[in-house]
């Protein structure tokens, strides 16, 4: 059964796959998003987000690259996929993400073509910009030594680069694999879990973007899915995403405690066995960083 059918909607509304048009704007979010186009529209340099596993660093990070017009910024955004990344790559993809048309092999020559490529940014009245998301990924001291090289790049009371590091708390333990660089963070903020009140806001938003009439979920659910996904968003998508599908195969109207419990036990969230008439506050849930990697890693390896 065809939950988008049964439930008369248009698109998926929890699928984990980036999408601008659900953006949750909580008040967290304006507030990150807010200081983060600060720090760049102030040249201040170094800024940071930081936020636990499937909170949505990702999504703001292209959420920020969005909202910085071409005719005002020169921005590009890089993701690190693993750890194995070096300061000739960085300084590379930099460069060409930039505008540096052919990137010099000889690391010097390289950055004076950067340079010059900045410097011909700034005297277009525009600010270059690079978002650097799964920043936790860079853990040598030799590529913070890199990136506070690149913030060097300036003129006379001018910076010529602004970096924006998204990543998750261990990437703070990376900056100060290089402490003159961790002393340059000019602002830095920590997206948190989504609180009970927002968690219900962040399912009827999703829904209604959807196309949904009404909310599908009971209200006890709420608090019950908040509980075991921690108020990640990440686990929220993915639990409401199967509780959709349980109801629609079911052909229920609506999404009960019971199709919530169910689809946790089958995902493996179940923190332990709860009786049947057990109320959502009895829910035992570890909101450790450890446990809620662990569980997305599962979900993974079933997807």
């Amino acid at each position: 059964m065809n939950p988008l059918a049964f439930f008369e909607l248009e698109r998926e509304p929890f699928s984990n796959a980036p999408d601008a048009r659900f953006y949750f704007n909580s008040e967290q979010h304006t507030q990150a998003l807010t200081r983060l186009l600060y720090s760049v529209d102030s040249n201040k340099g170094l800024a940071v987000l930081v936020g636990g596993v499937g909170t949505g660093k990702t999504t703001l990070a292209r959420r920020m690259l969005d909202s910085l017009p071409e005719e005002r910024y020169e921005s590009s955004l890089l993701v690190m996929v693993h750890s194995s990344i070096t300061p000739e790559w960085i300084m590379t993809r930099i460069s060409m993400q930039l505008g540096v048309e052919v990137p010099s092999t000889d690391r010097l020559q390289l950055l004076r073509q950067l340079y010059e490529r900045l410097l011909q940014i700034d005297a277009a009245g525009r600010r270059a910009v690079v978002l650097i998301d799964e920043a936790q990924m860079l853990k040598t001291r030799e590529l913070m030594e890199e990136f506070r090289g690149l913030l060097n790049l300036e003129i006379p009371g001018k910076k010529l680069l602004n970096i924006i590091f998204f990543g998750l708390p261990e990437v703070e333990e990376c900056l100060k694999l290089d402490e003159p660089l961790a002393q340059r963070v000019a602002v830095k903020y920590h997206l948190r879990s989504l609180t009970p009140a927002l968690t219900e806001s962040y399912i009827k938003h999703r829904l209604q973007i959807a196309g949904a009439k009404r909310m599908l979920f009971r209200a006890d659910t709420v608090t019950a899915i908040h509980g075991y996904a921690g108020g990640v968003p990440r686990l929220i998508n993915t639990i409401c995403d199967n509780c959709l599908f349980e109801a629609a195969m079911r052909k229920a109207q609506d999404v009960d405690l019971k199709i919530v419990q169910s689809v946790v036990g089958d995902l493996g969230l179940l923190r332990q066995a709860l009786p049947a008439d057990a109320a959502p506050a009895a829910i035992v849930v570890n909101n450790e960083l450890d446990d809620i990697e662990n569980m997305l890693d599962r979900l993974e390896q079933k997807a």
